[in-house]
């Protein structure tokens, strides 16, 4: 067998253990940290258009690949009324007015669904909650932080976090990972992998904590872990809806990393977490 005939088969093998396009992959990452990173500092009201834009996206996402499974998500009323309410939290607007929002939103999804007729309207009005919950309640916590003077740097290390722990985990899980971490929800999970997810979480949160918020590095340590924890969980979740409704990715919008709702996966359950850890210790 010829040389190049053997360096195509490791890279298939390589490619298929780590189930993406890697080039891709990276190339595409390196220009979301840059648009995250640049509009973080620079331009904060533009970064929160930014993930406002990336929520309508996922729930649309979302909706297209419920359809396979039969279920009717009301996206319209979901978008609107979580983009609404996460500009009241950003702008200022009193929590009274966030959640008299969601609450006007719900409504809505259930006068948007009901001209269908009672067949299903249990389950598509429920997808609907799910949706606006999962994306919009968690992305109106990133607002909040955002909204602070130090909102940058807040926003910042819950990202960083996150980010750099998936990656992590998912170097580690690659090259050693030999015990699922559970095999039924996501085979390609590993112990090994949660244990690269924590060490980069902690390195990242503690470097954070020292030259971001000038504070103690363990503070941004425990930030680390709960990244790491709740991020793998956050995988785990959407796994289960991907499973459930058989598919592989939520979309092909980010190549080499599949849907929008695919990268947002992590960063949506751990927010609610990053949100009570920096508001409780720093």
């Amino acid at each position: 067998m010829s040389e190049s005939a053997n360096t195509g088969d490791a890279e298939k093998k390589s490619s298929s253990r780590a189930g993406r396009d890697l080039p891709a992959a990276i190339g595409v990452g390196l220009g979301l940290v840059a648009m995250i990173v640049i509009s973080l500092f620079y331009a904060k009201t533009v970064f929160a258009f930014i993930v406002m834009a990336a929520l309508t996206i996922g729930v649309f996402e979302l909706a297209s690949e419920m359809r396979t499974g039969g279920i009717k998500l009301p996206a319209v009323p979901v978008a609107a009324g979580g983009v609404i309410a996460m500009l009241v939290a950003y702008f200022g607007g009193s929590l009274e007015y966030v959640l008299l929002t969601f609450a006007a939103t719900i409504l809505a999804i259930f006068l948007v669904r009901m001209p269908a007729g009672p067949e299903g309207f249990v389950r598509d009005a429920s997808a609907g909650f799910l949706s606006l919950g999962y994306l919009f309640l968690m992305g109106t916590l990133v607002m909040l932080m955002l909204a602070e003077v130090d909102g940058h740097w807040r926003v910042l290390a819950f990202i960083a976090c996150t980010a750099g722990s998936d990656i992590g985990g998912y170097a580690v899980g690659v090259l050693f990972g030999k015990h699922p971490l559970a095999p039924k929800i996501s085979p390609k999970k590993s112990w090994e992998g949660l244990a690269g997810s924590a060490a980069v979480g902690i390195l990242i949160g503690s470097l954070i904590a020292v030259f971001g918020f000038e504070t103690d590095w363990w503070i941004g340590a425990i930030l680390g872990i709960a990244a790491a924890v709740f991020g793998t969980f956050g995988d785990l979740c959407e796994s289960m809806i991907k499973r459930d409704l058989g598919i592989k990715d939520m979309g092909n919008l980010l190549p080499g990393h599949g849907g929008i709702m695919d990268r947002l996966d992590s960063l949506l359950i751990v927010a609610p977490v990053a949100f009570v850890v920096m508001y409780a210790l720093i």
